[in-house]
This record gives C-alpha cells, structure tokens and sequence, in this order.
C-alpha cells in the first residue's frame, strides 16, 4: 500500500505540462472586480458633483458596453464573458470618461463602438490593440466635439441640458494662464467629466489597486515623473511647483495613468517596456497639453502608447539564455 501511494507521489512529480508552471490565485474575475471597487469613490462623487443626470450616463454606459458584449458573443459563437467584468470596467471607464451633459443616446453608441469595433472585431478579451473605453471616448470627440467639450453643469437637470452654469475647466484655465483653485481641484469640486475631477479620490483607488498588487508602480509613476520634468522644462512658468500641482490635479491625468495606462491588454508585460512606455505617455501629454490646440492630450497619448505596445515589448523583452542551432 505504501508502495502504491509513493508511486502516485512521483507519477505527480514528473507530471510535465505546459508553462506557465507556476500559476497566481487571482484571475481575470478577481481584477476586474477590484478595478471596479477602485473605481468607485471617483464615480459615486461624480454623481454627487454632477448630479443624478451622471448617474444615469454611468448606468447607460454600462448596461450599453454589457449588452453589446453578449451580443457580439452570440453573433462571433464565443463563450459567454459577462461574469468577467470586463464589460462592467469598460462602461464605467467610458461612463467616467463623459461630460454629464452629453445626451443619452451617446454612451450607448460609445458602448457599442468600444465592445464591437475595438474589442469584438480584434479578437475579444485580451485582442484588442487599445484601450476600448478610450478608443469610444476618442471616437465621440471627434465625431461630437461639441457635446462631448461642453462642461456645463445642469442645474436640478435630469432629462434635460438647459439652464446650465457655465464656465472654463480648471485645465482650459490653466492652459489660459489664469488662476484655479487648487484645492477644489485636487478634491473635485470643479467642471469636467463625470469620473475625472477628483485627483484626490482616483489616486486613492490607484493606490488600493497598488497595495492589493493589481497594478504595479512602473507605469503610472513613471508616467507622472516624466510628465512633471516635462511640464517644468517646457512649460513656461519655470520651477513652478504650484503650476505643475495644477496641471497633475486637472483633466483626466490621474484617472488616465492609474486605470486606463495600466491596462493588462495593451500595456507592456516587461518591466522595462513598462518604464519606457510610463516614459513615452507623459511626455505626448504633455506635447498635447502644451502644444496642442486642446487643454487635454491625456486620451490620445495612451491610445498611440497602446499602438506602439508591440514595438516596446520587442524592443526590451529579454533574450534567451543560450544559443539556438542550425536547422
């Protein structure tokens, strides 16, 4: 008997199998629902600055972004995917990435063109060459650059846009080199996309996402870094820590270095590919910021950064040890 259980003990030890070997307890489920819970505090206070107008963008951008993934599920014969979050991550994302002011029916075709056009049709989950939510964002601007720049809050709104506040973004008026209040910047009480006021609330939860090790530092650090020596040198105030607190707190930066830049799909997997793209996104930021005829650039550079993925990880994967022979 001793004999049979120690010849069942080495069959599992010489088992081979394909790599990976060594496997994580964390799957695709467990992430996304972590980046779910991070996200959270920044979009409930988006409902709170904006309104239950916001609410309602959050929840059509969501059941949008979900609805198109079952479909296009059904109609490419793939397995279902909904119970991995990833639809619920790409609609709040959007969602968060949203003026309250746009109509209703702009989340549902965002919603669509991020689960069709950029997830469904390269493949699905883990195919896709960009970011999905962004990919939609940077559709409706340029399709609806009207509705999509309009910041005005409605007042006690909720199926209707009219008798709005209006006034500058804190980045339009930075970029306009006038004075913004910092700290209701850095807190939120200011103008801008549902998700994307609150630096205070998304460093928070890129924080949780870092101390639960669903991200790691290399990117949104590096991105920042490199986005501050940047704004420094090039900006024009010279050594200006209370302008560069401005440009870091304002527009989407924080909302776009820790949740969208450090996408799994389309970020590096090598640890130095990860430092030259954190690299490579702040420093388009802050060409599109300074330069550009817009106050953002926050969108567009992780979508080209997601185009060159490729390029990095060839460039700094690590070679073989040893040499192959000849055929």
């Amino acid at each position: 008997m001793a004999d049979n259980k120690k010849t069942a003990v080495n069959k599992r030890l010489l088992h081979v199998s394909a790599s990976p070997h060594v496997r994580a307890k964390a799957d695709s489920v467990y992430l996304m629902r972590m980046v779910v819970f991070a996200l959270l505090p920044a979009a409930i206070f988006g409902v709170v600055n904006f309104g239950p107008r916001a609410l309602v963008i959050l929840l059509l951008s969501v059941a949008s972004c979900c609805g198109f993934e079952a479909l296009t599920n059904r109609w490419f014969k793939r397995p279902p995917s909904l119970r991995d979050y990833s639809a619920v991550v790409t609609g709040l994302l959007l969602g968060m990435n949203l003026p309250a002011s746009v109509p209703f029916w702009m989340p549902v075709l965002g919603g669509a063109f991020a689960m069709i056009i950029v997830k469904a049709l390269f493949g699905g989950l883990g195919e896709n060459i960009m970011n999905p939510a962004l990919g939609a964002r940077c559709f409706l601007l340029i399709s609806f650059a009207g509705s999509m720049c309009n910041f005005d809050v409605p007042k006690m709104a909720f199926l209707r846009t009219a008798d709005t506040v209006s006034g500058a973004t804190p980045l339009a008026a930075v970029k306009a080199g006038e004075q913004i209040d910092l700290l209701a910047s850095f807190i939120g009480n200011t103008k801008g996309t549902i998700g994307e006021t609150s630096a205070l609330l998304l460093l928070l939860g890129g924080l949780f996402l870092l101390v639960y090790k669903i991200i790691d530092w290399h990117i949104p650090v590096t991105y920042l870094a490199a986005f501050s020596v940047f704004v420094l040198i090039f900006g024009g105030h010279g050594f200006d820590l209370y302008y560069l607190a401005c440009e870091l707190c304002s527009g989407g930066l924080m909302l776009g270095a820790w949740f969208m830049a450090t996408d799994y799909v389309t970020s590096p997997i090598t640890p130095t590919g990860r430092v030259v793209y954190g690299i490579f996104l702040g420093i388009l930021t802050g060409i599109f910021r300074l330069f550009g005829a817009s106050a953002e650039g926050v969108s567009y550079a992780i979508i080209f950064g997601n185009l060159l993925v490729p390029l990095i990880e060839r460039m700094t994967i690590r070679k073989a040890f040893g040499r192959g022979g000849r055929a």
